[in-house]
């Protein structure tokens, strides 16, 4: 007990020393590796990371007496303050688990190599996956938080020309407060929900009613009928998008046949309340292939003796439908729906492809017509620089996206009973 103590109290200061003196050389080495690397390369870049990113930067952009250019880049400091922030993390991590090996009492039986590789294969497997997902997922998402807290925007707070400021809830309460911003966002959100539930509910209920029909004892040859329904699925859809834009474009064939029969054009992507049909028209066309060859196999696996007991019952086709064949396809898909649903939600490609969020409304601050929030932040972002509206719509994105998401789908039968297998 005594030598446990004092491996444990050595540990507290020098990082793997319990272990080498326990004869576990290769972890020992490697947490002194840690701790020496920290001391000498880790503090002073954790000291300006954390400095940078309290700060953001003090010099503002100068030619010095030598004729070169001097400035602090703030988001370069926020984003080397975050980094430190992490790695700190990692590093007390470490430490913590440093000084509990500390405690345990050294292996009696001598173990090879290969052994120690086999017992911890999981822990070295999963490792670098854990490394990826802070760096590559946790990273951006910190650093699009915080930028929706400073005034990092063109034309007056863009580095390296000039710093950016920390500026508290100010953005939150201009998006909400100031008529532009507020009126823009509520427009935009309404459009968003409306087109994701309905773009949803357009491609799950067509692609159901193919399958349907697909699978009925009537139709011949289902092979051909279930590959020509498939085709746009087939398609690259950006390739399918542009076509389709083409087609509904103001002289385009769909145009040039209303206007053979005596009719006149329609702006298909010019008139706004058109312009959100036809997106749902193309989004049904696109993705109705999917569900249907989805849902062709869900019901072939219903149980043939539910129908058979129902016709003994006297159901009607309808009744069938409503009381086993949705019911079943549904238990099935639901999670595949709730997860088509926040894709819809965040389909920035149809919208770029085909209307390009428009047609243009004068009423709304960098957004047009068709514009959902995902296809307005990308517009803030790259056409107006506007960096901090951008990041304080992609928060509420999350916020509104992630409970629906988690909620529907842990409330769904399919969830409730895997739960309790």
């Amino acid at each position: 007990m005594e030598d446990k103590k004092k491996y444990a109290w050595l540990s507290y200061i020098i990082m793997g020393s319990a272990q080498i003196m326990k004869g576990e050389y290769i972890k020992g080495i490697f947490l002194l590796l840690v701790e020496i690397l920290t001391i000498v390369f880790g503090i002073p870049y954790f000291a300006h990371g954390l400095w940078g990113i309290w700060t953001l930067g003090v010099t503002k952009f100068h030619f010095n007496e030598q004729g070169v250019a001097v400035f602090d880049h703030s988001i370069f400091l926020m984003l080397q303050g975050i980094i430190s922030i992490l790695l700190i993390l990692i590093i007390i991590g470490i430490y913590v688990y440093n000084v509990r090996d500390a405690y345990k009492a050294k292996e009696e039986k001598k173990t090879t190599l290969r052994d120690k590789i086999d017992r911890n294969f999981h822990w070295i497997f999963i490792t670098p996956g854990l490394l990826s997902l802070v760096f590559l997922i946790l990273l951006p998402i910190v650093f699009t938080i915080l930028i929706a807290f400073t005034d990092y925007s063109a034309p007056y707070h863009l580095p390296p020309r000039n710093l950016v400021r920390w500026v508290g809830l100010q953005n939150f309460k201009e998006i909400f407060g100031l008529k532009i911003w507020n009126k823009t966002l509520s427009g935009v959100f309404i459009w968003t929900v409306t087109w994701a539930v309905l773009a949803t509910v357009t491609s799950f209920f067509v692609g159901l009613m193919w399958a349907l029909i697909v699978n009925s004892s009537g139709v011949k040859i289902k092979k051909l009928w279930r590959t020509i329904f498939i085709i746009p699925y087939a398609v690259p859809g950006l390739i399918s998008m542009l076509i389709m834009r083409l087609i509904f474009s103001g002289q385009g064939p769909i145009n040039d046949f209303i206007e053979h029969i005596g009719l006149q054009r329609l702006g298909w992507l010019t008139e706004p309340h058109l312009a959100k049909f036809t997106l749902i028209l193309i989004n049904m066309w696109l993705g109705a292939p999917y569900f249907m060859a989805l849902m062709t196999s869900i019901l072939t696996n219903i149980p043939k003796d539910l129908y058979e007991s129902s016709d003994i019952d006297g159901a009607t086709a309808f009744q069938k439908l409503r009381h086993i064949t949705i019911p079943m396809v549904l238990y099935s898909t639901m999670p595949l729906l709730i997860s088509s649903f926040a894709y819809n939600f965040n389909n920035f490609m149809l919208i770029y492809a085909v209307t390009g969020g428009g047609p243009v409304n004068p009423n709304y601050r960098y957004a047009g017509h068709t514009d959902l929030l995902i296809s307005w932040i990308y517009k803030m972002t790259l056409n107006q620089q506007q960096y901090h509206m951008a990041s304080v719509v992609t928060i509420m994105i999350f916020l509104i996206i992630a409970p629906i998401v988690a909620f529907s789908f842990t409330r769904s039968k399919s969830f409730r009973e895997e739960d309790l297998i």
